[in-house]
């Protein structure tokens, strides 16, 4: 009887012609889900794989267990949430009914691959950052007056102030996302700041979209932030303690200037 209520489930929405549908990136939930056999979890994951399954609670269901899935897609189709779960002890069986659910795309038909994001600069350096700068110039030119006035010394090539680098644009928005005070956005302008990054420094910029994002986030160094990005956007429970310093470390080389170069729209010839 209870296998039989996981079943019932599955086939009333076969019957009913309406698996569930989310829209490409958008996340969906299955709740109360009955499934026979022993306890299942995510799938290994591949990098070309189109869905992602997240198991969001698992409660004892007789000799069976009863499941909330979540779940997102990155390609518009019809898919099999089954064929992305397997045994947590590694069985095989039984074999698990068919879970149909359907990813859908807001691009018109006529759009085969997702347009290409425009790349925006990112916010000036400003804020209490700013007022450290200011006060340490200041402080080291009355220094430097103090030493010259007095003593006729020559004068001093006057000092640059350091150039901000892109780790310090991006800080305060990989900050404010961490802490959950990040609007949707910032969130957004974040992810399309990395992708065009990458994009450029990885050589990838004549790829396909997904396959760029996909490279992106399986390189090792190129993958650390956007992976963990992901992780305070889509994870129920995303870790507390983040290490900053190691996520922002292969932006520091870059120069938020240069950078701003880089991501200034192509003008069309």
């Amino acid at each position: 009887m209870r296998r039989l209520a996981g079943l019932f489930l599955l086939s009333a929405l076969a019957a009913q012609g309406a698996p569930p549908e989310a829209t490409v990136g958008m996340r969906s939930r299955i709740e109360e889900l009955v499934l026979p056999g022993t306890e299942l979890v995510p799938a290994p994951a591949k990098p070309k794989d189109p869905i992602v399954v997240r198991v969001l609670a698992v409660r004892a269901h007789g000799s069976e267990f009863r499941y909330d899935l979540e779940w997102s897609g990155f390609e518009a189709g019809k898919y099999d949430l089954a064929k992305f779960l397997a045994r947590k002890d590694g069985s095989s069986g039984p074999a698990l009914p068919a879970i149909p659910v359907v990813v859908k795309s807001l691009l018109p038909k006529s759009v085969k691959e997702p347009g290409e994001l425009l790349p925006v600069a990112p916010p000036e350096l400003g804020g209490y950052r700013t007022q450290q700068i200011v006060v340490a110039v200041a402080w080291v030119v009355g220094l430097l007056a103090i030493f010259l006035v007095g003593r006729k010394r020559r004068k001093a090539a006057p000092i640059a102030a350091a150039r901000p680098t892109l780790a310090d644009r991006l800080r305060p928005i990989v900050e404010a996302v961490a802490s959950g005070r990040a609007e949707d956005t910032a969130k957004a302008e974040l992810e399309r700041l990395l992708v065009t990054f990458w994009r450029h420094r990885l050589g990838l910029r004549e790829q396909k979209a997904g396959d760029a994002i996909r490279a992106i986030r399986q390189h090792a160094e190129a993958g650390l932030l956007l992976r963990q990005l992901e992780a305070w956007l889509h994870m129920p429970s995303p870790p507390e303690k983040v290490d900053l310093q190691a996520l922002l470390a292969p932006y520091r080389n870059v120069s938020a200037e240069d950078f701003s170069e880089l991501a200034k729209p192509v003008e069309a010839t």
